[in-house]
């Protein structure tokens, strides 16, 4: 059965073209996900399609109303379905979050824009709040794109055979080894020898060494949270 993944947003051209491209085109092709883009202007109950109020209290910018929202969710929701909200105050994304989600039958994701969206819909409605970093964008289905994109190259045979991605970073808590293809030189610059030695054993000790030492120079973080573990 395939991946359900409905994005709610008032920009569906935004992702629409994004998710007809390389993999993600071809995961649906294969029947691996399905997506579906709701516009939550669809379920304004106005003339106007008014999605977003001045907030109580005031302040700059403009909140999202709750009632398309709800009504937009729940056109959709699915008994097992995750409702995550793309929001800067969500819990941070990463690679086990990505695989949690990859194991997950309907995902449903909550675009929000201008100040945010309404609090109840924070409390009674979503199940995920998601950030994909310590930064702002203009529109939460920017984020919602690269949560698609991590999560959909993990259903089985979308990156083709099984393990295609065992060895990519963060997967075995390291970021990955250094890559080489041809030429053997290029620029003054050649492929270690050991990767054209033809020892598979030896390969394989220069490049668990060499993500340690990476991992080690880039993120010593990842080092950290492994030692904790």
């Amino acid at each position: 059965m395939p991946l359900k993944i409905d994005v709610i947003t008032i920009f569906p051209r935004m992702i629409s073209g994004f998710l007809e491209e390389s993999m993600l085109k071809r995961a649906a092709q294969m029947g691996a996900v399905e997506y579906r883009m709701i516009n939550l202007r669809d379920f304004a109950t106005d003339r106007h399609q008014t999605t977003d109020e001045r907030a109580f209290g005031g302040g700059p910018g403009m909140v999202m109303k709750p009632e398309p929202i709800f009504s937009a969710v729940e056109s959709v929701r699915t008994p097992a379905a995750r409702v995550i909200l793309m929001t800067p105050q969500g819990r941070p994304f990463n690679q086990d979050r990505a695989v949690a989600l990859s194991a997950e039958t309907h995902l449903v994701f909550v675009c929000g824009h201008y100040e945010g969206v309404d609090e109840r819909v924070r409390t009674g409605l979503v199940t995920d709040e998601i950030s994909i970093g310590d930064y702002v964008l203009t529109n939460g289905v920017l984020s919602a794109a690269v949560v698609i994109d991590a999560v959909v190259r993990l259903l089985p045979g979308v990156l083709g055979g099984e393990g295609a991605t065992l060895e990519e970073s963060f997967n075995q808590g390291l970021l990955e080894y250094p890559q080489y293809t041809r030429p053997r030189e290029f620029r003054g610059q050649a492929v270690p020898d050991v990767l054209v030695s033809g020892n598979h054993a030896e390969i394989a000790r220069w490049r668990a060494e060499e993500a340690r030492r990476r991992t080690a120079e880039r993120r010593p973080d990842l080092l950290k949270q492994e030692r904790e573990s």
